[in-house]
């Protein structure tokens, strides 16, 4: 099961360090797409028009991995910033480091170092999410079964999703696929067979 977590950022964040008075300010945000983040990129620099550079990198579940040093030497912004998102493991997620110089050279050794650590700043800040597979199931059931089943839903590990009451009442549930099984077994045995979950969808959620 761990082969199928996939781990992105928790939340949208930004960062600062400084440096031999230049200021690295490190943005992060999740995205799906390479043009999200290129668009996501071209927000940093217009947000800056007056920083010298702003480098980026990005990982994508699709497989797609990126970055620039933006005229920075080369291998000493966007591969360091690279490596800080694969050291976490993440993926969907894109990482700008937008840097103010301050009049004094790092050197390659210091950019390289001083890129790194913005960008882990700026992922700390963002924290960390696991998103395992998940099963969505509908539970048709009568408004007494409901009673029954309610309660027994958190122990079985599903989430309710959506509850529709008319004459009967309509649930949705989401729980990791390997809990699906056992969970609609045990919502049969409550019911004495009158509600059988209808599995209706798979994706992704929170672990």
């Amino acid at each position: 099961m761990s082969g199928d977590i996939f781990r992105t950022i928790a939340r949208e964040a930004e960062a600062e360090i400084e440096e031999k008075r230049s200021v690295f300010i490190t943005a992060v945000r999740r995205v799906s797409t390479e043009e999200e983040a290129a668009a996501f990129v071209k927000e940093r620099k217009k947000a800056h028009p007056d920083a010298r550079h702003t480098v980026f990198a990005y990982v994508l579940r699709k497989g797609a991995a990126r970055y620039s040093d933006d005229s920075e030497p080369t291998g000493t912004a966007g591969m360091p910033t690279l490596e800080a998102i694969r050291r976490l493991g993440l993926e969907d997620v894109v990482v700008a480091t937008t840097r103010y110089f301050g009049g004094i050279l790092l050197g390659a050794g210091g950019l390289t170092r001083t890129y790194g650590a913005a960008a882990h700043a700026g992922l700390s800040a963002a924290g960390v999410a696991e998103y395992v597979p998940f099963a969505y199931y509908l539970l048709d059931c009568t408004y007494g079964d409901y009673q029954k089943i309610l309660p027994e839903l958190p122990r079985l590990g599903a989430r309710e999703q959506e509850t529709d009451f008319t004459d009967r009442v309509a649930i949705q549930v989401g729980l990791p696929v390997e809990l699906g099984e056992p969970m609609c077994t045990r919502v049969i045995e409550l019911t004495a067979g009158r509600c059988v979950p209808e599995k209706i969808a798979d994706g992704m959620d929170l672990k």
